[in-house]
C-alpha cells in the first residue's frame, strides 16, 4: 500500500475497509490492534483532507442575465 499522503480518496477508503476487517475478526494482539487502529485513524484523516479540498474547489458554472457564463463557489 502507498503511504497515506499518496492514497487517493478510493485506496484510503479500502485501506480503512481492510483495518475494520482485521479489526472486527478479533484475532490481533492488543498492541497489532493499536497499530492498525492509529493507521485507520491517519487514512481516516486523509479522506476528510481530501474531501474538504474537494469541496472547496467544486464550482458551479451559470449564466448571468447577459448569457455570460460565470463561477460561483458551491454552497451546501
Amino acid at each position: 500500500m502507498k503511504k497515506g499522503e499518496n492514497l487517493s480518496f478510493e485506496e484510503s477508503m479500502e485501506g480503512l475497509e481492510d483495518i475494520v476487517n482485521e479489526l472486527e475478526k478479533g484475532e490481533l494482539s492488543l498492541d497489532d490492534m493499536m497499530k492498525k487502529f492509529k493507521k485507520g485513524m491517519e487514512l481516516s484523516k486523509h479522506c476528510s483532507t481530501l474531501l474538504e479540498e474537494a469541496e472547496k474547489s467544486i464550482t458551479i458554472l451559470l449564466k448571468d442575465a447577459d448569457g455570460e457564463m460565470k463561477e460561483e463557489e458551491f454552497k451546501v
